[in-house]
């Protein structure tokens, strides 16, 4: 049974099933449709996670002891099985089909995979998969139908504009749903709900601000703080919305944690930036600085941009860019 991706919502809330696969080329709608699974089987009692990530290296003995493995409490399991290449290998492969000739009681499993070709589709493990749930196929989306995603994406967060703009905002991100996204995330920061002109949509997506905020972070996460305070005072001349600077820098502050408890747990690199949602060159980047910050400061710095935020909010006194900027310096010390 396949459930297209914008019905799985309300498949959910009408019945949740034991077993869910995810596949398909659109990275987004992909990890979205991923969530939604992970969030449902959460609320439904599924507390306890067990991740595993199946590749050409991978064993099956481990994933098969421990996904069996009986909790003495009787706590209800989500099974999280990643095959981010979409080639499990042999071992993998064998993993999977034993697997699903022999579920263990009380688990929801979930399965991600890219899109799988023709030849992929005829293994035997993409059919066990096939026979033990709905599968949740997720396409790219083709240029001619991006607007009116867009126009969708908007209306979910209360703001629209004319077909003329839209279009405008379509031909801008070039097809990538990832940087579209990203875009209409931060229109949502920037400006209220109701109806937005050319000039603000293509303010934010032009990024006529002569700082960008995207740089600020990598100068706060690299230790550049010179840089990051230069940077800082440009979008406050600019007049930048101050949540949507915190919303971003908070993002790579959570990201930083992830790959930081990774690498003090031995786990695989690959897996921690997928998780962190890391992509491209700014692995590298990402990597490097989580090496170098201390997981105490990370917190620290967490923490303390929950403090701004309070501020923002009117909860706590004090100066939003004046602390913006003691958050800076949470990224200079090394690990020692």
């Amino acid at each position: 049974m396949y459930i297209q991706p914008e019905n799985l919502s309300q498949n959910l809330k009408k019945q949740l099933l034991t077993f869910y696969t995810v596949c398909g080329d659109e990275q987004l709608l992909a990890i979205e449709a991923a969530d939604l699974i992970r969030t449902a089987a959460h609320i439904n009692g599924y507390i306890k996670k067990e991740i595993y990530t199946i590749d050409a290296q991978f064993k099956k003995s481990d994933m098969l002891v421990r996904s069996n493995s009986l909790s003495l409490f009787g706590e209800k399991k989500l099974i999280d099985i990643r095959v981010p290449s979409g080639k499990p290998g042999k071992e993998g492969s064998k993993a999977i089909e034993d697997y699903c000739h022999s579920l263990p009681s009380d688990t929801l499993t979930l399965v991600t995979l890219p899109k799988i070709d023709r030849q992929g589709r005829i293994t035997k493990w993409f059919k066990a998969l096939e026979k033990m749930g709905p599968m949740i196929s997720v396409p790219l989306i083709e240029t001619s139908k991006l607007p009116n995603w867009i126009n969708q994406r908007l209306n979910a967060q209360n703001q629209r504009t004319d077909l003329d703009t839209i279009k405008f905002f379509a031909e801008k991100v070039e097809g990538n749903i990832l940087a579209a996204d990203q875009e209409i995330k931060k229109l949502a920061l920037l400006y209220p709900p109701g109806e937005l002109s050319f000039v603000q949509i293509k303010n934010a997506i032009m990024e006529v601000a002569r700082y960008d905020v995207f740089k600020l972070s990598d100068a706060m996460v690299t230790g550049e703080i010179a840089r990051f305070f230069h940077i800082l005072k440009g979008l406050q001349g600019e007049g930048i919305a101050t949540p949507f600077i915190l919303t971003i820098l908070v993002a790579q502050i959570r990201s930083l944690i992830i790959i930081r408890k990774g690498l003090d747990t031995g786990r695989p690199y690959a897996q921690l930036m997928k998780e962190a949602k890391i992509w491209g060159n700014r692995q590298k980047l990402m990597e490097n600085a989580a090496k170098r910050i201390g997981l105490k400061k990370l917190v620290q710095a967490l923490l303390h941009a929950a403090k701004i935020d309070k501020i923002s909010k009117g909860i706590e006194k004090g100066s939003i860019w004046d602390e913006i900027e003691q958050l800076g310096l949470h990224f200079i010390s090394k690990v020692r």
